[in-house]
């Protein structure tokens, strides 16, 4: 040992020489080809000085050096115990994360020996078993695009796997999927490679890995095998990953995937879950198999409150009438209105509550060019969305027949005012009925047309079984062909909203005739198509389809085509495909045979409708190259403009479903609103709108504040009514006190001023307790039917002044469509409400973290009823109850749980 230290120290002596003039550095020690480097042999002494190869390494490297000489020896009998040694050496080998085992390391020079080894020696156990180290010994060379652990694993099919550990399986799934895509490609069989990965798969899941065994048989494209491996300790788990990459997937691979969770999840009786991806697959033969195989009563409740929030009409005909109310949500305004008891906000509010004109500049106090009628029509409608579903106000329910509202207001003013009496009565038909009841009567026509409307919005969402009023009211022949259009359009529209998402066929009888009548006014054939667009949302109906291509096709309407109404008739096409993806196409295809100049935008309308709430990042890149192409001045420059204006609106509504995506929208936008023309700059705010409704993030209404005061008064009047979007039903103060000084800053500009006032009305909306997000179940469902009712009314926005700030301000009420609570009311099993203790705090995502991690943070404890902001979630605080839905919001049914202990 003597000559060992003189040696190390002359080679540290040479340390820093030895470093300046060899220009490779360290790399000179690390041989490629697996021999020793030239001046290895020299620097021995620092080898081991630097590396400290005690006594007990030297010996290790000696053994291995000695087991290698044995395999090159003609003896056949010492093969097998060299061979389990060599194993034995490297499974007990033990070292930190980050350093390769020191077997590993003193056996990588002898790699190509043994790989010769290999080559001579006769098939049989030895053989391979010697596989079976060279697989192992092969991880070492993963920097250098040779897959020997593969190559080697595939050689010896039958060794153990999993007992070479974690690592080892990791690293020979990442070299499974590289080859799998090179065989692809050649087109060559790969069958071994997936017998191989369904060996790993189990491995990995027996580990908590379940991530890294979806992401193999996703690669593999076998996913439809994962159920096999799955058992009551793993498949949460691993459902929750698939489900939370289903928006990184393309079609069809996104729905195999919805697919295959919702088997595994109704295979262990989670029957809310599978409900919930039932839905997204938006497939109603496994919807209604879900709801029939659910095993009890309280269940099938909570499954009808599922279906009703989604408002898909599931007809049950078994006698047990209090599932049947729950699938009409017959109960929601007394859910409602017990929360506002809760909160103590049942006294309605006024007008001035919310605009606070005192807080408003003195300066402009009096000043204001504001037509009084206009101006109370604004009132009217801030007073219905304020107060709405709570049935109390000051201003519309007044028993004074003749100091109504309504008088103050003048012509289509008087059908926005009288509608809005729906809003305050929402879902309450039977309440809301005797106060419209007495409009239906009076002789002036615009009234009457707001009785009529004002009944579709109070029935929105809601089924009264045999009686139902809306269909048997709206649908009179002399009301759909009255000699008023208004009247016309107010039934229809009315319908639109009774019965979105119904699939209601009785319907197409008085609908479809209407859309292909050439005689009807283009904005009643639009309006009759946008309703047919609401009712059959998302199911690709072909006779509505039909009708309206039709329309589209027809020489005689040549002319109306280029009505500014037709992009409703181009919307209600659109909203048919709603999320139905690639079965869009038809229609696209179809739609290049007609030469009109709205063939194009209708096109894109009806593409972005069939991949909202996607996420697809190709539809997004494919909307962004339509904004940046520049305009000629021609003949078709306003089916361009259109165009232009629908991608941008695509861009943010195809990005609402996903986190990441919204962020590069907004980015995107900044830029689409630096350089992009006219048309494309007053879409910019109104798809910042949509990409966040209901969720008030300080960045989006900054920029949107910066928007409002834009030179372009039609870019800043959509940027007012975004900021209204945003902040919808939250009570945001920020918000509030921008729209305050917008109101100042336009009272002198009556259409700003008009749209401010609308926006502060929808900050108030239900005295802060609704929201019209579309996303809902934990923001893992996309309600259609709120989507196309927010797209509706920004589609009339992108000309706010040809259509709301002029006088078809009662296409707002879409926005009726999106209103929902945005509560957590709990119930025992007989619906009657129970309160119970509940955590509410900022949900946590916890997919493919390890353990049971906490799903939400900085919460706290309150008793039900409770109101949830965007992006919180509800946790029960004890055990005493089992909760029937697997998430905490909306109605959620509670059961006594029968092990609990504690309490008295």
């Amino acid at each position: 040992m003597a000559q060992d230290s003189d040696l190390s120290k002359v080679a540290d002596k040479g340390k820093g020489k030895a470093v300046e003039t060899d220009p490779k550095g360290d790399e000179s020690q690390k041989d490629k080809a697996g021999q020793p480097a030239a001046n290895e042999k020299k620097n021995d002494g620092k080898e081991e000085a630097s590396e400290e190869l005690s006594e007990e390494d030297q010996q290790l490297k000696s053994e291995l050096e000695m087991l290698v000489e044995r395999l090159t020896e003609s003896d056949a009998s010492l093969y097998k115990p060299a061979l389990e040694a060599m194993k034995n050496f490297i499974k007990t080998s033990t070292s930190s994360m980050t350093a390769v085992p020191k077997p590993l390391k003193f056996l990588r020079p002898h790699y190509e020996t043994l790989s010769k080894l290999y080559e001579e020696w006769p098939a049989g156990d030895d053989k391979n078993s010697l596989a079976d180290v060279l697989s192992v010994i092969g991880m070492t060379y993963s920097d250098e695009d040779r897959q020997d652990t593969l190559k080697y694993r595939l050689l010896a099919p039958t060794q153990d796997i999993g007992s070479w550990g974690h690592e080892y399986v990791r690293h020979l799934a990442l070299e499974i999927g590289e080859v799998f895509g090179k065989r692809l490609t050649a087109e060559e069989p790969t069958n071994d490679l997936v017998d191989l990965a369904l060996v790993l798969v189990p491995l990995f899941l027996k580990s908590n890995q379940e991530a890294d065994a979806v992401d193999l048989m996703s690669e593999l494209e076998i996913i439809d095998q994962l159920p096999q491996f799955l058992d009551e300790n793993t498949y949460a788990r691993v459902c929750l990953y698939m489900v939370s990459m289903v928006n990184l997937l393309t079609y069809p691979e996104n729905e195999q995937f919805l697919q295959v969770a919702h088997d595994v999840y109704k295979t262990y009786k989670q029957y809310t879950q599978a409900m919930v991806l039932a839905i997204r697959l938006n497939d109603m033969t496994l919807i209604e198999n879900d709801f029939r195989d659910a095993p009890d009563a309280a269940l099938k409740k909570q499954l009808a409150f599922l279906a009703a929030r989604q408002r898909i009409c599931l007809d049950y005909d078994e006698e047990d009438e209090s599932i049947t109310e729950c699938l009409s949500n017959v109960k929601l305004p007394s859910h409602f209105k017990a929360l506002g008891k809760e909160l103590n906000i049942l006294e309605p509010k006024s007008t001035e509550d919310i605009y606070k004109s005192h807080l408003e500049s003195s300066r402009v106090a009096g000043l204001t060019n504001f037509d009084s009628a206009r101006n109370n029509l604004a009132a009217a409608f801030v007073n219905g969305f304020v107060n709405a579903g709570f049935g109390k106000d000051k201003m519309m329910l007044s028993d004074k027949e003749k100091e109504s509202w309504v008088w103050k207001t003048k012509e289509e003013g008087m059908m926005s005012t009288v509608a809005s009496i729906g809003t305050l009565h929402l879902w309450d038909i039977e309440n809301g009925l005797d106060y419209v009841d007495k409009y239906t009567y009076l002789e002036e026509e615009p009234i009457q047309a707001g009785a009529y409307l004002a009944i579709g919005i109070m029935n929105s969402g809601v089924r009264l079984g045999e009686s139902d009023p809306a269909i048997a009211l709206l649908s009179d022949h002399d009301r759909l062909h009255h000699k008023n259009p208004l009247i016309r359009v107010a039934c229809i529209m009315g319908l639109g909203l009774s019965y979105a998402g119904s699939n209601n066929e009785e319907l197409l009888g008085y609908l479809l005739p209407i859309i292909t009548d050439t005689s009807e006014e283009m904005r009643v054939s639009a309006m009759a198509a946008l309703s047919c667009g609401l009712i059959f949302v998302g199911s690709s109906n072909p006779e509505v389809s039909e009708a309206i291509i039709t329309t589209l096709l027809d020489e005689d309407r040549g002319s109306q085509l280029t009505d500014k109404w037709t992009r409703f008739l181009a919307l209600g096409l659109g909203l048919l495909f709603f999320g139905r993806q690639e079965e869009v196409d038809v229609i696209l295809e179809t739609l290049k045979a007609v030469e009109h100049p709205m063939a194009k935008p209708t096109a894109v309308l009806a593409e972005i409708c069939a991949w909202a709430g996607t996420g697809a990042v190709l539809k997004i890149q494919e909307l962004l190259h339509i904004c940046h192409e520049h305009l000629e001045d021609s003949d078709e420059k306003k089916g361009d403009e259109l165009l232009q204006t629908y991608a941008v609106l695509g861009i943010g509504l195809i990005a609402m479903g996903e986190d990441i995506g919204q962020e590069m929208a907004l980015r995107h936008f900044g830029h689409l609103m630096h350089y992009g023309e006219a048309n494309i700059r007053r879409a910019v705010p109104l798809a910042m709108g949509l990409v966040s409704p209901s969720n008030p993030q300080m960045k989006v209404y900054d920029t949107l504040s910066r928007y409002s005061h834009d030179n372009d008064n039609d870019v800043a009047i959509n940027a007012i009514f975004a900021m209204g979007l945003l902040g919808a039903g939250t009570n945001n103060a920020r918000l509030a006190q921008l729209l305050r000084q917008l109101a100042s800053y336009y009272h002198r500009d009556q259409e700003s001023l008009f749209m401010v006032r609308i926006a502060q009305g929808l900050l108030h909306m239900g005295k802060g307790t609704l929201s019209i997000s579309p996303f809902h179940t934990d923001r893992q469902i996309l309600s259609r039917v709120s989507a196309a009712g927010l797209l509706a009314v920004v589609v009339a926005m992108i000309d706010a002044k040809q259509f709301i700030t002029k006088d078809s301000h009662y296409l707002l009420y879409f926005l009726v469509t999106a209103m929902h609570p945005r509560f957590l009311v709990t119930l025992d099993e007989d619906l009657q409400p129970l309160t119970v203790n509940v955590r509410v705090g900022q949900a946590v995502d916890v997919v493919g973290q390890a353990g049971k991690p906490k799903t939400i943070t900085g919460w706290q404890t309150q008793n039900t009823p409770v109101l949830l902001a965007h992006g919180e979630r509800a946790e029960l605080e004890d055990e005493e109850y089992i909760s029937l839905s697997s998430t905490l919001e909306g109605l959620v049914i509670l059961r006594k749980n029968p092990d609990w202990e504690g309490g008295k």
